[in-house]
């Protein structure tokens, strides 16, 4: 049965151009979001892209979720099973916004699964979960735990807690803002250093998501 997800804006959608040809390297992050997702499965905080550091022929994806978790709370987060992610391909020549694959990942029973690349049968703000799509399962790994990897049909995938990787300096940043500091300071204070999300990371051939350049953005689907 395929089930329907619909996103209803509950997290921001991060988009970018990624040239899966090169070494290029996308990030984008979102920490504290507003009220109705802020801290639940759904809020993601970070989206990267980037060329796989042990093969060149591969592209890595991750998403990450439930920003500031502190290691007292990390233990117990987990991944909600009405949720499902979606990393986003835009690969057409015209480069026009609209996803051409699609990477679906849900949560069931302990495990990750993620489902393509794959063209959607839909596009747009609702999306039908592909399950007759190629899928590669692992066990959602646990906090301080080994990491757990799924590998199958050439994709791997890791699903679980990971120390927050983003940087930034949200104190200076609010200084700037408010007229009292013209610039950051070098080195920074690290505003999420001690804190922790959960993480997906999905590396798959770049000849599965068409050739040239392509867009992508990720987005968080709750079950209707």
């Amino acid at each position: 049965m395929k089930s329907k997800f619909n996103p209803k804006r509950i997290a921001l959608a991060l988009m970018g151009a990624v040239a899966i040809a090169s070494g290029a390297y996308l990030i984008a992050a979102d920490h504290i979001d507003a009220p109705a997702v802020t801290g639940k499965a759904s809020d993601i905080t970070d989206f990267y892209a980037f060329q796989s550091p042990a093969n060149s022929s591969n592209m890595v994806f991750v998403v990450n979720t439930q920003g500031l978790l502190a290691p007292s709370a990390t233990a117990a987060a987990k991944f909600d099973a009405a949720v499902m992610l979606e990393i986003n391909i835009d690969n057409s020549a015209t480069k026009d916004a609209v996803e051409d694959l699609v990477l679906q990942v849900t949560f069931e029973n302990g495990k990750v699964q993620v489902y393509g690349p794959i063209a959607p049968s839909q596009t747009g703000a609702t999306s039908t979960l592909m399950s007759s799509a190629k899928k590669v399962e692992a066990t959602i790994s646990t906090y301080q735990g080994t990491p757990v990897i799924g590998n199958s049909n050439s994709v791997q995938v890791f699903a679980g807690p990971r120390d927050d990787p983003f940087f930034f300096d949200l104190d200076q940043y609010k200084k700037i803002i408010g007229g009292t500091a013209t610039s950051f300071n070098n080195p920074g204070n690290d505003t999420f250093k001690g804190t922790n999300v959960m993480s997906v990371v999905i590396e798959l051939p770049k000849s599965t998501l068409g050739s040239g350049t392509i867009n992508a953005w990720a987005t968080s689907n709750r079950k209707i």
